[in-house]
């Protein structure tokens, strides 16, 4: 089947609840999306808030404080909100991402030379007493390697080991201080840490964000090289995008109508609607590609009008600002909006 551009617009927009909010516990929605980028606090608040028909955000935060949601780095070496048993598996399979980021940081400069045997079982010995700051752990690790700073050899623990971020970070409003404290993702989570499936990765992947090709699967996962196992994977279809492109798909996947409406959404600066297709098309015009992305990365978060891209916004004061759209709203796009931003501003006030 040849899937237009506008067809495979609706498709993900279905495949990710972002047509209709569905009723689903927010567990349960993290792991049908394979994680919610989680960078900064809020955005994973707002991804499932978007997707959710109700969405209390005191409920995930209580599942970050209880180690039922754990926040840990993995796909892309970014940090993602992510179940146990993904938590513990997606960062293995994403090891080689961490090795280009360690091969290529600045940040960690030097220290990316250190013997990494002596510097694993340091990193074993600091954590042995339980879960220690950020700051905490880089200092006493420059105390076992003193030819680098804390900051490089915390930077050089963050890539060589899966530590898991530790509440309050990434919690719901709290109060204090929410600089990261890390633990062994395994400690944590009480589960062993273990090689992936990847193809049932690559299946569930699909199922949330196909069709798709290869190189949509590195961009959501950064992981290379993975036409072969697609192509291996023989309970796979396969469809064609305009440009004659195949697309993998799971069997008996949705497949949207490519006039099914698409209601207005607020997301995150990264959310993974947006992250997770190598071109950025699949939401995003290409003229208007460079409206999101700055020189750093999000310039601000996304407003979505018809299942497209069409402007930015920020939160002031518990308020959401609007930047100026792309293009002229109708009057019914215009209502919808309203209707997005007070359901968004009326999460913040929770």
């Amino acid at each position: 089947m040849t899937l237009s551009r506008r067809r495979l617009n609706r498709t993900l927009l279905l495949r990710q609840h972002l047509l209709e909010r569905v009723a689903m516990p927010p567990a349960a929605m993290v792991g049908h999306l394979v994680g919610l980028q989680a960078q900064e606090p809020l955005p994973p608040y707002l991804s499932l808030a978007a997707r959710l028909t109700d969405l209390d955000p005191h409920e995930v935060s209580a599942a970050i404080e209880d180690g039922a949601l754990v926040r840990v780095l993995s796909l892309r070496d970014t940090v993602h909100l992510h179940l146990p048993e993904d938590a513990v598996t997606l960062p293995v399979w994403a090891r080689p991402v961490r090795e280009r980021e360690m091969r290529a940081s600045q940040t960690i400069g030097a220290a990316r030379t250190v013997d990494r045997d002596a510097f694993t079982a340091a990193v074993d010995d600091v954590l042995a007493g339980g879960p220690l700051p950020q700051r905490r752990l880089g200092a006493a690790l420059a105390e076992r390697f003193p030819d680098h700073t804390a900051a490089q050899l915390g930077g050089v623990a963050r890539l060589l080991a899966v530590l898991a971020q530790l509440p309050p970070r990434g919690c719901w409003k709290p109060a204090g201080s929410t600089a990261v404290a890390y633990d062994f993702a395994s400690r944590w989570t009480g589960l062993p840490l273990a090689e992936p499936d990847v193809p049932e990765i690559v299946r569930r992947y699909l199922r949330a964000y196909g069709p798709a090709t290869a190189a949509d699967v590195t961009a959501w996962s950064g992981i290379t090289r993975l036409g072969p196992a697609l192509e291996a994977m023989d309970d796979l279809v396969r469809h064609e995008d305009e440009d004659g492109r195949p697309l993998y798909d799971v069997e008996g996947a949705p497949i949207a109508d490519e006039d099914a409406p698409a209601p207005v959404r607020l997301l995150g600066s990264y959310d993974n609607v947006w992250l997770s297709h190598a071109a950025r098309d699949r939401v995003t015009a290409p003229e208007h590609r460079r409206l999101w992305m700055g020189a750093n990365g999000a310039q601000a978060m996304s407003v979505y009008v018809d299942g497209w891209l069409t402007g930015l916004w920020r939160v002031e004061e518990g308020r959401v600002v609007l930047g100026e759209p792309v293009r002229r709203l109708t009057r019914a796009e215009r209502a919808d909006l309203d209707d997005e931003v007070a359901r968004v501003e009326a999460l913040l006030a929770r």
